[in-house]
C-alpha cells in the first residue's frame, strides 16, 4: 500500500477514537431527550466505522467515498431527533461529535485538497443547519467548520505531495536498478564481445587487403556497441522529450567523431528524431562523395534557446553551384533529407564549403525555453572510440581552424 496506506490507517484510527469520544459524550453528558435513539445512531456509526475501515483497505473509489459522506450526514442530521429541538440553540454537541471528520479526511487523501475542502463544506453546512436551529450564536459552530475545512485542505495537500514523492522515489529506484543491470551487462560485454571486435579490427589492419575492410567493419560495430552500453537509460528523458545527444552518439565510429554536452540535450521526441535523421543523411553523403577513408566530426551544442548540430568532413568540398545542379536534376539529398527536415521544425540549415578543405553543414532548431536539462551544458569527453577525448572546441581548432563556430567540419553533401 506504500505511504498512502499509512494515511488510510491513520483515518481508521481517527474514526475509532472519534467513535469512542461520541459514546463518552452520550453516556456522560445530559441534554439528550431520546438517549435510546442516540445509542441506535451510535450503533450505526460503529457499524459504518468497521465497514468503512474494511472497504477502504480493499478498494477505494468515488462511490465508496460518496456513500461514506451520505452515511455521515445521515447520522449528523439525526442529532435534532436525539437531542430535541432546544439542544441545538443550547449549544449541545451533536451526537456524532468529531466523528464527522472521517469522510473529510478520506476525500482529502483520495482526491487532494480540493476534494477535502468540498467534503468539509458539505459536512459543515449540515452541521450548521443542525446547530443553527432557532438562530443561536453561530460563533462556536463556525470555528468548528473552519477547522474542518482547513483540515481537509492541509491533509489533502500533504497527501498529494506524499504521493508525488513516492512516485519519484519509485522512479529513482527503477532507474538505479536499470543502471546496475546496465553496468553488469557492460562488464560482460567488455570482457567478451568488445575485446574480440578490437582484436579483429587490429589484426585486420595489420594483415591488410580484404581483412582490412573486415577490421574496419569490426571497429564500427565496436564503436556502436560501446555507445549502446554507455548511453543513459531511457528513464532520464522527461515526458515528451528525448536526449538528442544520445541519438547522435549512435553515429560514432572510427571515422566519425561525435561530441555532445555532458548533460542531456533535450528536444521534443519527434524533433530530436528528425534532427538525428538529418545528421544521418549528411553522414551518408560524406561516405558517398568523400570516400570510405574520409573523416567526419559532429558537434551538438545549445545556445540562446536553440540547438545547433554541426557536421563537418575533411573531404574535397562542394564545387560552386553543385547543390543547385543536384536539386535541378532531381537529386534531393540536401533539399529534402536535410534541409526539408530541419525547416519543417522551424529551423535553418547553412552549408559552407571550401574546395579542397571540406564541407560544414550547420543545423539549427529551436529548443524548449528554458531547456529542462538544468544548468547550462558543459562539454564532456568526445564519444569517438580510440580517440584521446578532449573538448569539442579543441577538436574543431585541430581540424578546421577557419571555422565560423569553432565546431566540427562535415562532409561534401552533394545531394
Amino acid at each position: 500500500m506504500g505511504i498512502e496506506g499509512s494515511f488510510w490507517r491513520a483515518i481508521a484510527v481517527y474514526r475509532v477514537a472519534s467513535l469512542a469520544y461520541a459514546a463518552l459524550l452520550l453516556a456522560t453528558a445530559g441534554g439528550y431527550r431520546r438517549p435510546l435513539l442516540g445509542w441506535l445512531v451510535l450503533g450505526v456509526m460503529a457499524l459504518w466505522t468497521a465497514g468503512a475501515t474494511f472497504a477502504y483497505s480493499v478498494a477505494r473509489g468515488r462511490t465508496l467515498l460518496l456513500i461514506d459522506l451520505l452515511v455521515t450526514m445521515g447520522c449528523l442530521l439525526a442529532s435534532p431527533y436525539v437531542q430535541g429541538p432546544e439542544a441545538g440553540p443550547g449549544g449541545v454537541v451533536p451526537v456524532t461529535a468529531t466523528w464527522v471528520g472521517g469522510p473529510v479526511l478520506a476525500w482529502a487523501v483520495h482526491g487532494g485538497r480540493r476534494a477535502g475542502v468540498a467534503a468539509a463544506i458539505v459536512i459543515s453546512a449540515a452541521d450548521l443547519w443542525v446547530r443553527g436551529l432557532r438562530g443561536f450564536d453561530l460563533l462556536v459552530p463556525l470555528n468548528g467548520s473552519v477547522l474542518l475545512i482547513l483540515a481537509g485542505a492541509v491533509v489533502g495537500h500533504v497527501a498529494r505531495l506524499t504521493k508525488r514523492a513516492e512516485e519519484r522515489l519509485q522512479r529513482a529506484a527503477e532507474m538505479e536498478a536499470a543502471g546496475r543491470e546496465r553496468e553488469r551487462l557492460a562488464r560482460g560485454i567488455h570482457d567478451s564481445v568488445l575485446q574480440v571486435l578490437t582484436l579483429v579490427q587490429r589484426r585486420g589492419l595489420e594483415i591488410g587487403g580484404e581483412a582490412a575492410e573486415l577490421g574496419r567493419l569490426a571497429g564500427e560495430q565496436e564503436a556502436a556497441l560501446r555507445e549502446m552500453i554507455r548511453a543513459e537509460p531511457s528513464g532520464t528523458a522527461r515526458a515528451g522529450l528525448s536526449d538528442l545527444g544520445t541519438l547522435l552518439r549512435r553515429f560514432g565510429s572510427a571515422a566519425v567523431t561525435v561530441s555532445t554536452p555532458a548533460t542531456p540535450l533535450l528536444l521534443p521526441a519527434g524533433h530530436a528524431e528528425e534532427v538525428a535523421a538529418a545528421v544521418g543523411a549528411a553522414l551518408d553523403n560524406v561516405r558517398r562523395h568523400c570516400g570510405e577513408g574520409a573523416r567526419a566530426w559532429v558537434l551538438a551544442e545549445e545556445d540562446d534557446g536553440s540547438v545547433t548540430v554541426t557536421v563537418r568532413d575533411d573531404g574535397p568540398g562542394i564545387p560552386d553551384g553543385r547543390l543547385a545542379e543536384a536539386e535541378a536534376d532531381g537529386r534531393l539529398g540536401v533539399a529534402r533529407s536535410i534541409r526539408g527536415r530541419v525547416t519543417g521544425l522551424g529551423g535553418t540549415v547553412a552549408v559552407t564549403s571550401v574546395p579542397g578543405q571540406g564541407t560544414e553543414v550547420e543545423l539549427t532548431v529551436p529548443a524548449p525555453s528554458p531547456l529542462p536539462g538544468g544548468p547550462p551544458y558543459s562539454y564532456g569527453r568526445e564519444r569517438s572510440p580510440g580517440d584521446g577525448g578532449g573538448r569539442p572546441s579543441d577538436v574543431a581548432r585541430r581540424h578546421r581552424p577557419g571555422s565560423r563556430r569553432g565546431g566540427i567540419r562535415r562532409g561534401g553533401d552533394h545531394g
